[in-house]
């Protein structure tokens, strides 16, 4: 397969609207149209990582940290980055990554660790936006219908839930005057005309109308296209960081160590509440310290996270929130076996997909 197919694959699922306004991630190195046959998957691209991924002879390198995060003003050979840059465009490897896409869309990063510590009715932690919907009024000759109702769907109107092409249709009748200048596809300039038509009802999701409606227009027979949009109170998707919900109570002793057993780390850093029973939890994969008083307003008794700092710790002591950090790293390593699974699943091309085990934080544990 080429390069973009596979990015094009990744985008499906980490969709680039959900890259929030502080981040920097996608297509970042590389040629769109190689061929690829082998990806090497990891956290992290570094110079270990790229020596491992030329020894391996990879084509492509997925990872979930964007190399390029920051503005760069230069690429030289004196500088890390620089020269890390430079040695990946000398070995034609195409490098792609998905952020917080990844951390926020459906089955990423913190679906993976919801998943993984058994959490109920899991919700999302801290919201980043919620889908808007418009309803969709369009008016057609009768006999065109059906095309035009094919054409919202494969547009992607009409999802409610699990279900897709949902119209509602009512036959009435329609009346125009086509006047000067007008080329009409029923009717006579000048002539009051009557025409049955139907009234074609669907829902839309606020980011997609605008290109729906346009599908919609080029597909009428219509010269001058009838048609309304209303907004929705309807509440859609909820797209956010981490997720919070019910665990079968447990004792804090037994939590630590299914966190150790299950995210496979030998050490965790946890703050208070050593004699609590537990059974509501919150989780963010990464470096979640921004969302503490969002997991105490959702009643959580428990945070899960990384990246915990002196002052982050203090604020939960005080909300009355035990805090638990299970590292950076061990928090979002359990997402690289699903983006495997997925790439492998979705190709019919014979790719080879490895996972890279290497800790590009460079920490030892003793």
């Amino acid at each position: 397969m080429k390069a973009y197919e596979i990015i094009n694959l990744m985008d499906k699922w980490a969709k680039p609207y959900y890259i929030d306004k502080w981040d920097n991630t996608g297509f970042q190195i590389g040629d769109g149209n190689k061929e690829i046959k082998k990806i090497i998957l990891s956290l992290n691209i570094d110079d270990v990582l790229l020596e491992k991924a030329q020894s391996a002879g990879a084509d492509m390198i997925i990872t979930h940290h964007p190399i390029i995060f920051k503005p760069i003003n230069n690429i030289i050979s004196s500088d890390y980055k620089g020269r890390l840059i430079m040695n990946i465009i000398k070995s034609d490897i195409v490098v792609y990554n998905a952020h917080s896409n990844l951390d926020i869309c459906k089955n990423g990063v913190n679906d993976r660790l919801a998943g993984i510590l058994n959490l109920k009715n899991s919700k999302v932690l801290s919201s980043l936006y919620q889908e808007k919907f418009y309803k969709l009024v369009v008016f057609v000759p009768e006999g065109c219908e059906e095309k035009i109702r094919d054409v919202l769907g494969k547009a992607g109107a009409g999802w409610i839930g699990n279900y897709s092409n949902c119209t509602y249709n009512i036959d009435g009748m329609g009346t125009f005057l086509p006047l000067e200048n007008t080329h009409p596809f029923i009717g006579q300039k000048n002539v009051l005309e009557r025409v049955k038509e139907k009234r074609i009802e669907t829902i839309v999701r606020e980011r997609e109308a605008d290109r729906i409606i346009e599908e919609m227009i080029k597909a009428h027979p219509y010269e001058e296209v009838a048609y309304d949009l209303y907004p929705l109170e309807n509440k859609g998707a909820d797209y956010g960081y981490g997720r919070v919900g019910d665990i079968e109570e447990i004792s804090m002793k037994a939590l630590i160590e299914e966190i150790k057993r299950k995210l496979t780390v030998k050490n965790i850093r946890v703050y208070g509440g050593e004699n609590k029973k537990i059974n509501r939890i919150a989780v963010c994969g990464g470096s979640g310290g921004d969302f503490i008083y969002d997991a105490y307003r959702k009643n959580a008794q428990v945070y899960i996270t990384g990246d915990i700092k002196y002052h982050e710790a203090q604020l939960a002591k005080e909300l009355g929130l035990i805090l638990i950090d299970s590292n950076h790293y061990d928090t979002e390593k359990i997402i690289l076996p699903v983006i495997k699974e997925y790439i492998l699943e979705h190709t019919n091309e014979k790719i080879e997909v490895d996972i890279s085990d290497i800790n590009s934080y460079g920490f030892q544990e003793y």
